[in-house]
């Protein structure tokens, strides 16, 4: 959501860095997620999955204006529950009282080495190497930690999952055990 409000802040000329006209153009954004990323009808599925965009949406994340917004939204996708979203303050901020949390992580190496193989974004395609790829990944760690509004921490409640040494479908398995079990405790009879 907040790669969206960069695109179409981008997009309409504004000033990342003005908080006010950027929170003012997210309060008037349509923004579908049900079928990639689509913007005022528009798809932008591949246009937000850039390094451009990558540094864009960091900025437009530190506005407490913009953040509030797409939490209102993203915890109205979320009313009827059911619902997974991944996120950097999911856990924390929008969906504090959720269910089952978890804390998907990776040794910076990998992290860089996972996007920057990542087919879906543009480094990839460009063949960025991955010492580059690491440091735009660790530039936009530290402007989540750092930010005044909805920091970037680990929910003290998240059930932490170290990925680095993991294939994928052995994650998937993993976490799905455990929102079965996280589920089913919560369903058995007392």
């Amino acid at each position: 959501m907040y790669r969206a409000v960069a695109w179409k802040a981008r997009e309409a000329g504004l000033d990342l860095d003005d908080a006010a006209a950027v929170a003012n153009l997210a309060e008037r954004l349509t923004i579908d997620l049900s079928h990639g990323v689509r913007v005022d009808d528009e798809d932008i599925t591949s246009a937000v999955r850039t390094g451009e965009m990558d540094r864009a949406a960091a900025i437009v994340a530190t506005h407490p204006g913009v953040r509030a917004v797409l939490v209102r939204r993203q915890r109205e996708y979320g009313a009827d529950g059911g619902l997974v979203m991944e996120g950097r303050d999911i856990g924390t901020v929008v969906f504090p009282d959720a269910d089952v949390k978890l804390y998907l992580d990776a040794s910076p190496d990998e992290r860089a080495r996972r996007r920057a193989r990542d087919p879906t974004h543009e480094v990839s395609r460009n063949a960025a190497n991955v010492e580059s790829v690491a440091e735009a990944l660790a530039a936009r760690d530290r402007s989540d930690r750092t930010r005044a509004a909805s920091p970037l921490v680990r929910a003290p409640d998240a059930i932490y999952i170290d990925t680095t040494h993991a294939a994928v479908d052995d994650v998937v398995h993993e976490v799905l055990g455990l929102v079965d079990a996280r589920t089913s405790a919560e369903h058995a009879p007392r």
